[in-house]
């Protein structure tokens, strides 16, 4: 089972530089696709070298699969990069991984292919789910959630101000006719949104949300970077790339409160001596985003953002 649909893999040589890939380390990279950074990866190490790549999607693990049988090297498991813990643990990795790469968000393919469900552009069955054997579906989600709870979806995942009438809109719809594709659902969208923003489809932040929703992204997010730096090794790099405000603003804290701590809220008067911050990250560099040719070449790296961390102890 392998897909037709192309992948331009975004800030290649970039993540993989920071990485800083030595010929014999040990590296994870949580978030496989369809293989573009651990080709290159792989490339850099040498035969003692080791990859394990993660992914939860069916067709991405077949593509990985097709990889580990050329390369000895590779290994690629169908979970989410959240339980990369779980897996270093039965790995014996714990501590031991010099580098590790996420490059959060949904990929090209599973955009382009309208049997996934993801894209309001080409109708399909609408499901969103990043492994379709796991969990809800948008379609059931939306089936019997209730109006607040949807509105909820637009609004913290999506970002959407006019969550509440889009949702109301939806499970007024609902009453009448269930929600089975992509292009049903994003007209009711589109004909309740009040206020088109410019270039962009009056449906996007909503499907953002409920994408987010459905495949708990944030949640794996912020369990996959605390897994992540118990399972560097000292001087081990963290990469991630992230594509939309919420995610890099969970990111960009996480990073920030390992390398620089938290303000205590203590009152200035206690007779304590409050033990000194010891951080356990090092922030490298400034944000990187894609140059020129690259978004020439790739318009979906505009929104593209990396971070990159050293591991301190």
């Amino acid at each position: 089972m392998t897909s037709s649909f192309r992948h331009i893999t975004v800030l290649l040589d970039e993540a993989v530089e920071a990485l800083a890939v030595r010929a014999d380390g040990c590296y994870m990279d949580g978030t496989f696709g369809r293989g573009g950074h651990s080709r290159l990866i792989l490339e850099r190490l040498g035969p003692d070298g080791r990859l394990l790549g993660f992914d939860k999607d069916p067709l991405a693990i077949a593509t990985g699969n097709a990889l580990a049988a050329e390369d000895g090297r590779f290994v690629v498991v169908q979970r989410s990069f959240a339980d990369l813990g779980e897996e270093a643990v039965a790995r014996g990795l714990v501590g031991k991984v010099d580098g590790l790469l996420l490059d959060l968000g949904v990929s090209s393919p599973q955009l382009d292919d309208a049997e996934r469900g993801f894209s309001f552009l080409n109708d399909g069955p609408l499901d969103m789910r990043m492994n379709p054997d796991a969990g809800i579906s948008a379609a059931q989600f939306i089936a019997s959630a209730s109006a607040d709870e949807i509105a909820r979806v637009f609004k913290e995942y999506g970002e959407e101000r006019f969550a509440k009438r889009m949702a109301r809109a939806v499970v007024e719809r609902r009453e009448l006719k269930p929600f089975e594709r992509t292009a049903d659902l994003a007209q009711v969208l589109t004909d309740a949104n009040p206020a088109w923003e410019k270039g962009k489809n009056p449906a996007t932040r909503a499907f953002q949300g409920l994408r987010i929703h459905v495949n708990n992204e944030l949640g794996d997010l912020e369990r996959g970077l605390d897994a992540a730096l118990e399972t560097l090794a000292v001087g081990g790099r963290l990469v991630v790339i992230s594509f939309h405000s919420l995610e890099d603003r969970i990111v960009k804290q996480f990073m920030k409160r390992q390398a620089k701590g938290e303000a205590d809220n203590l009152p200035r008067d206690l007779p304590i001596i409050p033990k000194a911050f010891e951080p356990r990250l090092k922030l490298l560099g400034k944000p990187i985003y894609a140059g020129e040719a690259e978004l020439k070449a790739n318009p979906r790296s505009r929104s593209a953002v990396m971070r990159v961390a050293e591991k301190l102890r």
